[in-house]
């Protein structure tokens, strides 16, 4: 299938590593010119240096937007500041185009059980998970509105259709930005925006792994036993590889899918049992 998306511009938020390195990749191979955002310069020059091996013509990465329609530059910026998201977005826009494509994602916040959360807590729900992808997306969809072609993707959890034990501030925050992007997808659908979420299961990542540590660690056992113990709870019986969730997200981000907007997609190999 073609994507139709070649050429086009794509912000793709901490993608550095994990799920958004795996949709920086599958944007890549579909001919979109990549801004690798993270706060560790000298990973995203490697991200930058194996997209441009790959799919570039080797004169490509200087933000010369160059003739075979792909480039990639990284571009260091906390997002987690105001600062930050101006530099992300003012730099991709310099060197790339105006952004067509923006992909919302950013790190997990601390594991924790509800009936322990305090205010600052919950105020960091908000702070972490809300307010830096709102400030993204309101910088970049006035454009995105004004050209009539947007795609905008947050990489979001299961945990917003099956709130997931001992992660309530996950949990809390990311239910707060579901709730946003479903009333922003019904009010920019007319200008051909598409907003959409895809939610990972257990995606084989650091921060998988981070979470069965954790929960190894909070019970008394080895990773070996909490990981075989959480394949049992997927239909797939394995956890999924980033390079399958990269592959969704390119496609929720194409021209073909220009119809869909507004839902949030699991990505889990069955993991939660709900339609």
């Amino acid at each position: 299938m073609d994507l139709g998306i070649a050429g086009k511009t794509a912000l793709v938020a901490a993608s550095t590593g994990g799920l958004g390195l795996a949709v920086a990749r599958a944007l890549a191979a579909e001919g979109v010119r990549v801004a690798v955002v993270g706060r560790r310069r000298d990973r995203a020059k490697e991200i930058v240096a194996e997209l441009q091996a790959a799919y570039g013509s080797g004169t490509l990465g200087t933000g010369s937007l160059g003739t075979s329609g792909f480039d990639a530059v990284a571009i260091e910026a906390d997002l987690g500041t105001p600062e930050g998201i101006g530099s992300a977005v003012d730099q991709t826009v310099a060197n790339l185009g105006p952004i067509d494509i923006l992909v919302l994602n950013g790190p997990g916040p601390k594991p924790g059980a509800a009936a322990t959360l305090t205010s600052e807590d919950m105020a960091a729900a908000f702070d972490l998970l809300v307010k830096p992808h709102h400030a993204l997306v309101s910088k970049v969809l006035p454009g995105m509105r004004e050209r009539r072609w947007g795609r905008i993707l947050a990489i979001g959890s299961s945990g917003v259709t099956a709130p997931l034990p001992n992660l309530a501030v996950s949990n809390t925050g990311r239910a707060a930005l579901a709730g946003y992007l479903k009333t922003l997808a019904a009010e920019v659908a007319l200008d051909e925006v598409t907003v959409n979420l895809l939610l990972p299961g257990r995606i084989a990542t650091d921060r998988v792994t981070q979470l069965d540590q954790a929960a190894a660690k909070r019970r008394g056992t080895t990773l070996e036993d909490i990981q075989l113990e959480s394949r049992k709870t997927i239909p797939a019986r394995r956890y999924g590889e980033p390079a399958e969730f990269g592959a969704a997200a390119a496609f929720l981000c194409s021209a073909p899918a220009s119809y869909i907007t507004g839902v949030a997609l699991r990505c889990d190999g069955g993991l939660i049992r709900s339609l």
